[in-house]
């Protein structure tokens, strides 16, 4: 079947930046222009993103990246997701009769990593320092900016979460969100990113910023201590691989659930989906089934693998890929019986950059739900992300909260290869959707020869462990009643960003050196190049 694309993709020699605001992504553009290379265009454009999409990131959350380095043949993993607090009690948790970590709670805030990720990432590889990376997010925040039309509305429909700590903020207007079109400024904001830029990483962790955080979480009943903050280290870390027909596939290791996009293109490996055909009830039903085994593993296995056991080599095994492979039918889905939430809805921001050189960068950065938490710092306006909501309560599983522990993440960049050569650098947002997003993305492009901006626009499915998927209206009608005569409990949904994915993606035509940028037709961002 042939696929209309909605958008051209975006080619160019000199660079290319990919994210879901135009604004952010022109940042990261200009930085290029002024002599930054990859990796200080993603960090400007992650804190311009903290101005102009507050609600999805921003220095009170974390960040994942990956990096490689013109012809370097190794990409590195940096992890600057926070722990939890030195003081961590689950008992506490358990007196007051719960059964999973509320997200508007304090017990939700680890320690915000993003912060410790921009100053590793400029330090080891950007030719900038990080104030001139923070230059164009405060040139917004203190002189203002339009506020884009899919980001009003996501701001205006989670207004509600800030509305106690965010009244006296930039994030609200009067104590509602802007409209589309309104010019916003953020000078608490601004002076804020003023400070990070003009101490660094030692400010936020050991300085004023680290005190003020600190304070109003303990006067919410939260654990977090100065002491946490100044023990903070983001992490250099070796990336974790598959080959799928041929290509590499990296993503970051656990404490982050790239695991499960790995795990789920092994098992479809021992499918022909090519001739299945694309858009097929049978090319869906395989890629379902497969996520939603590779899910069972990640529920059972991810966590943080300095506090647990988990066993990355023997799960990513052709051994271990076969025998999932084995529960696979072709006309019955599979029973399994694990639960994860399969609506949890995630605000994040993806930011993909190669520049002329071949330098790349594929970050993530993330306040997990909408304004995170909803704790909004005074005299900051630094909403607080709820990563600790992802913590188990549950007694003995890997991912159980304890003190100074990562939680599961679900935030992941990621890059592929053909041999040392980088192909593509891309990421799709979306709390679970993000591996099942890497799935579709690398199926279309590799089974179904597309291109970048194609794979983006194309229809998506949704599904979790227990059974139950969504795919979009805008898939052909004749697959909801095919995936229902296999059995699939399956609904149609609008194509929303945060329930479908956003995502970005920036190819590497390995024939000529071109680079193809493509981004994501359901937010409002765009692929900028020159």
């Amino acid at each position: 079947m042939e696929f209309t694309s909605r958008r051209s993709n975006v080619r160019s020699r000199n660079g290319v930046v990919s994210t879901t605001q135009p604004l952010a992504a022109m940042a990261g553009l200009r930085t290029l222009l002024k002599g930054g290379n990859a990796v200080d265009a993603a960090v400007a454009t992650a804190a311009t993103l903290n101005v102009v999409e507050p609600m999805s990131t921003g220095v009170g959350g974390d960040l994942f990246a990956l990096v490689k380095m013109g012809d370097q043949a190794e990409i590195q993993a940096l992890n600057a997701s926070g722990r939890s607090a030195s003081s961590t009690d689950l008992q506490e948790l358990r007196d007051k009769n719960l059964t999973e970590i509320p997200s508007d709670s304090p017990y939700a805030v680890t320690v915000p990593g993003t912060v410790s990720g921009w100053q590793a990432l400029v330090d080891r590889y950007g030719n900038m320092d990080l104030h001139e990376c923070l230059n164009p997010a405060i040139e917004y925040a203190e002189n203002g900016y339009p506020v884009s039309e899919i980001i009003a509305n996501q701001w205006k429909a989670n207004a509600e979460r800030i509305s106690k700590d965010g009244l006296k903020s930039d994030l609200l207007i009067n104590g509602r969100s802007p409209n589309p079109g309104e010019i916003v400024t953020m000078p608490e904001l601004g002076r804020t990113l003023r400070t990070i830029g003009e101490g660094g990483a030692e400010e936020f962790y050991k300085g004023s910023l680290a005190s003020k955080i600190t304070s109003h979480i303990q006067s919410l009943g939260g654990w977090l201590t100065q002491n946490d903050f100044a023990q903070h280290e983001a992490n250099w870390v070796k990336p974790i691989k598959t080959n799928y027909r041929g290509i590499t596939c990296w993503e970051c290791p656990p404490n982050g659930q790239g695991l499960n996009a790995l795990l789920a293109l092994n098992i479809l490996s021992g499918f022909e989906i090519s001739e299945m055909g694309f858009q097929s009830v049978e090319t869906y039903h395989y890629l379902i089934e497969s996520m939603r085994l590779a899910f069972m593993d990640g529920a059972s296995y991810i966590a943080d693998p300095s506090k647990a056991k988990v066993p990355v080599k023997s799960l990513l095994s052709k051994e271990h890929a076969d025998y999932k492979r084995s529960f696979i039918r072709p006309d019955t889905v599979a029973n399994i019986d694990i639960s994860l939430d399969p609506n949890v809805i995630n605000d994040t921001v993806y930011i993909s950059v190669v520049d002329k050189d071949g330098n790349a960068c594929s970050l993530i950065n993330s306040l997990f739900e909408a304004f995170g938490t909803g704790i909004v710092v005074p005299e900051t306006s630094i909403a607080l992300h709820n990563r600790g909501k992802g913590f188990s309560l549950t007694e003995n599983h890997p991912n159980l909260i304890e003190a100074n522990k990562r939680p599961f993440h679900t935030i992941i960049p990621a890059m592929a290869t053909v041999g040392d050569q980088l192909w593509l650098t891309y990421g799709v947002m979306g709390g679970m959707q993000q591996a099942q997003g890497h799935l579709q993305m690398l199926v279309n492009m590799i089974d179904f020869k597309m291109s970048p901006q194609a794979s983006l626009d194309a229809p998506r499915f949704r599904t979790s462990i227990p059974n139950e998927s969504f795919i979009e209206t805008i898939a052909q009608n004749h697959i909801l009643n095919g995936l229902k005569s296999k059995g699939h409990n399956v609904s149609l949904a609008e194509p929303h960003p945060s329930f479908f994915g956003s995502g970005q993606i920036i190819e590497t035509d390995l024939s000529n050196g071109t680079l193809i940028g493509a981004s994501e037709p359901r937010a409002d961002g765009f692929a900028v190049a020159w």
